[in-house]
């Protein structure tokens, strides 16, 4: 019997998640891919400094073991409070251990009447004009259930660059709206996977990490990952990407990543 697709990536449970099947990664049918883990830390620094003048401009997300589908609870801190430069730290706990953190940087908005310097418009094609993409995820449900995938530009099973859009379909949290920060986040955490140097056959390549920066947040249903990997034998791999929406880029995301043969 196949697998039931779940209603949303993560179920409230009390004051706690539990994460469903569509949070599901490529490495190991119990854990979860970054994307989702990102976007439900990013939700909870969002409801929990709700000061409108504030920004959040960069998610630093250390995934220090594999996130279990299972039930999480999340705590939030303020690590260095103020009214123009602001910290928020949060954790991400299964069964007493913490299995994820994350630093947010919030800052104080730019004034509306700043001097523009924007983005050159994205240089790649559109989702109306990308093909569908393949799954990028063999197996029962995942992560992929929960997202409409397009090609723009490369392949996610060649070696090389590749560029996605990403429509995020189904609710991060039970039946919520979804927000553009989740958009956002979900779509960063892909930039190993459609842009990898090394097969997934015979390689593993997993991020322990995930830094967003943002300097807005993306207009619209889809995200762009405009993604690269650079591979050094002996050392180490970084994969770095620009975040875009439909019309201009609006961040980056860059994952430093653990390469190993399988």
């Amino acid at each position: 019997m196949s697998e039931t697709i779940p209603s949303a990536f993560f179920l409230t449970d009390g004051d706690g998640f539990v994460a469903t099947a569509l949070s599901r990664g490529p490495w190991d049918p119990g854990s979860a891919h970054g994307g989702p883990v990102a976007a439900l830390i990013g939700r909870e620094v969002e409801r929990f400094d709700r000061d409108p003048d504030m920004v959040t401009v960069r998610f630093t997300i250390e995934l220090l073991r594999p996130v279990p589908l299972a039930r999480l609870v999340v705590h939030n801190t303020t690590l260095r409070p103020g009214k123009r430069v602001r910290l928020i730290g949060t954790s991400v706990i299964h069964d007493g251990t913490e299995v994820a953190r994350c630093v947010a940087l919030r800052v104080r908005r730019a004034p509306p009447d700043a001097p523009s310097s924007l983005p050159e418009p994205i240089a790649f094609a559109s989702p109306e004009h990308s093909v569908p993409a393949p799954s990028l995820i063999d197996g029962p449900v995942h992560v992929t259930n929960g997202i409409e995938i397009r090609t723009a530009q490369g392949s996610a099973i060649e070696p090389g660059p590749a560029t996605y859009w990403f429509r995020v379909h189904k609710p991060l949290v039970d039946d919520e709206p979804i927000t553009p920060l989740t958009r956002a986040l979900i779509a960063a955490d892909f930039g190993n996977g459609i842009a990898s140097v090394v097969s997934i056959h015979s390689h593993l390549f997993i991020n322990p990490e995930l830094t967003v920066h943002l300097h807005s947040l993306p207009v619209g249903d889809w995200v762009a990952n405009d993604a690269n990997t650079w591979l050094h034998p002996g050392g180490a791999a970084i994969a770095e990407a620009t975040l875009a929406d439909a019309t201009t880029p609006f961040g980056r995301a860059e994952q430093c990543l653990y390469i190993a043969a399988r």
